[in-house]
């Protein structure tokens, strides 16, 4: 699939790729790299970036409802205002990750790594899973009721 000039596949090197506001739902972007890639208001819905390098991409405002992204590092990403409602991040590294005003109501952050991550304002309800110890509450986080 060919996205902007990018070709899109498992394993691509999309690092600081331009895709902003691209139509990538149930892409398999699998172990890609795409970090300081361009993907604000991106439709990322459903798609596979498991254990995809997105260090340091800008994703505000982008849609990853139920996307996969176990074991992706997602370090110091720019996660601002996005929806990630159902989304698998088990074992991401969202370590100083801007996620204000993310929602991440049912999302699966069970063993994520979430030192330094800017949660403030961000939204979850009771299916949210936090890693033990997490205090969402006292990250900022809000809960749906």
């Amino acid at each position: 699939m060919e996205v902007n000039g990018y070709t899109i596949e498992p394993g691509a090197d999309l690092s600081g790729a331009d895709l902003i506001g691209a139509d990538l739902g149930v892409v398999d972007l699998s172990g890609a790299d795409l970090s300081g890639a361009l993907l604000g208001v991106a439709d990322l819905t459903g798609a596979n970036l498991e254990g995809a390098n997105l260090v340091l991409a800008n994703l505000s405002s982008a849609v990853l409802y139920r996307a996969d992204l176990t074991g992706a590092n997602l370090e110091g990403a720019n996660l601002y205002m996005t929806n990630l409602a159902g989304a698998d991040l088990d074992r991401a590294n969202l370590s100083s990750a801007i996620l204000y005003r993310a929602d991440l109501t049912g999302a699966n952050l069970k063993n994520a790594l979430l030192e330094g991550a800017r949660l403030s304002g961000s939204k979850a309800d009771e299916d949210t899973t936090w890693p033990e110890g997490f205090g969402p509450v006292a990250a900022g986080v809000i809960f749906d009721d």
